[in-house]
This record gives C-alpha cells, structure tokens and sequence, in this order.
C-alpha cells in the first residue's frame, strides 16, 4: 500500500486526469510520454515519522493551517500525548471497540455537525498540557512542549505514564458526555478539566494536591448539557440568534471554567452544576 503524506490536492488532480484524460485533452499515451511526477518514496516509515516529515515540510515551506500543524508535530511532547491517549484508549462507539483516536479530528479547531469525530486534537492537547503543568498549562496551549518545561523533578517518561493514565480514564469514565458532543469537549472546558486533572499528578503541589476519586466526586454532578444556563458566561456566550456559543478562547476563559469545577459553591460552581437561579 502506498499513502501520500503530503501533496494531497496534486494526488487528486493526478488521479482524476488518469481516470478521464480525454476530459483534459490527453490521451493515455500522452500521459506515458509526457508527464513525469517527481516524487519521494519512504519504506517502513512510522507514521510518527511520516507526520514529522509532515510538519518539516509545511512549516518550514508553504503554510498550512496551524492546528493541522501541530497535530504532525512530533517533537512536541503535548503532541506525541495526545496522540498517545487517542491510539492506547479502547472506547465503544456504535457497537465498536475501537480506539479514541479515530474519533478525534486533527485537522479542525471547531467541530461541525456533520463531523464524525467527537472532539478535536486541539482540544485534546489543552487537556493535557493543562494536566501536566496545572493553570500555567494555558500559554502552551498554541506553542510547543519541550522536555525541557516540564516540572520540576519529573521527566518525560514519567509525566507521560501519569498523564497518558489520567486523562484516559478521565475520557472513559466520561465518554458518554464526549460521545454527544456536550460542553465537555470544548477546548476551554477539556482545558479547565486538565487543571482539575493536575492536582492528581505526583507533582503538584502538596497543597493543591487530590486524589482521582475526589475529581470525580467534584466531576459527579455537573451539567454538561450545552445550554446557556449552565455555561452562559463560564466558556460560553448567547449570540444574536439565541444559539450558545462556545468559540471562546483556551486563553479566555479555561480559568472560569477551573474556578467553577474546583469550587462547587461558588457563583460560577453552582451555575454549572444547575444550581444557580
């Protein structure tokens, strides 16, 4: 089998003038004899490597939209977790057992209603660099994780034992919220969810520090549901057409959203648990 990592618009073209060259104004002779396509040919590639060979090519030379970018990007740890989580978690969609990764859509930052996928890389990747460094995980949203930033007193190894671990079960224990697509994916959510996920790593602060079973408990009775009266104001906006919408920014509002899952009786923890009037 072969598969085209890159060039995929030309693979087209190329495909539909050899199924049809008269339409062009060529024959299959004038094909044989007068087209030459230059191309490379990699053997037992990885398919790390064929998105790291991806990532070169496309940020180096021409632009390609970012978030398909970084989704090849394999130097960056935040990356290789993400896509880690999406090949080791099992889930049942459909009657399937089949990995989350298929499920998760690398080349959009916003889902649309005839995507398959039930979350975006993206927002994956707020999870986890959220998990791994805490609040302070927001400004690596969009930029690169190195080994070099992790914690203090951790490496790479074991941050991602420990994050892989979390934030898989995280997804299990809760996949029926992702599998409708609820207010749960939504990057500012999936990133407050990680700052909540944090204080169950082994290098958290010993204040700040709990169990998973105690992010469960807090995780127990909130409503994700993607209505304004929950989320209004948290993530979330109701725009002119009475639609609740959760375009805000990682950056913007994962803060809120942390705030209110950590603090059940605050103003913002009481709303999203539906008990607020």
């Amino acid at each position: 089998m072969v598969i085209a990592i890159d060039g995929e618009p030309q693979t087209t073209a190329w495909h539909d003038i050899y199924r049809d060259p008269e339409s062009f104004d060529l024959t299959y002779a004038e094909l044989g004899r007068r087209v030459r396509i230059p191309f490379e040919l990699y053997l037992g590639l990885s398919p790390a490597d064929a998105r790291q060979i991806f990532y070169d090519r496309n940020v180096k030379g021409i632009d390609v939209a970012k978030n398909l970018a970084m989704s090849m990007d394999q130097r960056d740890l935040a990356t290789r977790l993400a896509h880690l989580v999406g090949e080791r978690l099992k889930i049942e969609s459909d009657g399937r057992r089949m990995p989350f990764g298929t499920l998760v859509n690398v080349g959009k930052r916003q889902l649309t209603r005839t995507d398959k996928e039930v979350v975006t890389l993206s927002a994956l990747r707020a999870l986890i660099v959220t998990t791994v460094f805490g609040g302070k995980g927001v400004q690596y949203s969009a930029t690169n994780v190195h080994e070099g930033d992790l914690p203090p007193d951790t490496d790479a190894g074991e941050v991602e034992t420990v994050v892989v671990r979390l934030v898989s079960r995280l997804i299990e224990d809760r996949f029926p919220d992702f599998a409708r697509r609820s207010a749960i994916t939504a990057p500012a959510v999936m990133a407050g969810l990680g700052v909540l996920l944090h204080r169950a790593t082994p290098w958290c602060d010993p204040v700040d520090a709990m169990s998973y079973e105690t992010v469960e408990h807090l995780l127990a009775d909130v409503r994700w549901e993607r209505e304004p009266a929950y989320w209004d104001g948290v993530c979330a906006s109701v725009g002119s057409t009475g639609r609740l919408n959760f375009s805000g920014g990682v950056k913007d509002s994962a803060g809120r959203v942390a705030g209110a899952l950590l603090d059940p009786h605050s103003e913002l923890g009481r709303k999203i648990r539906g008990l607020w009037r």
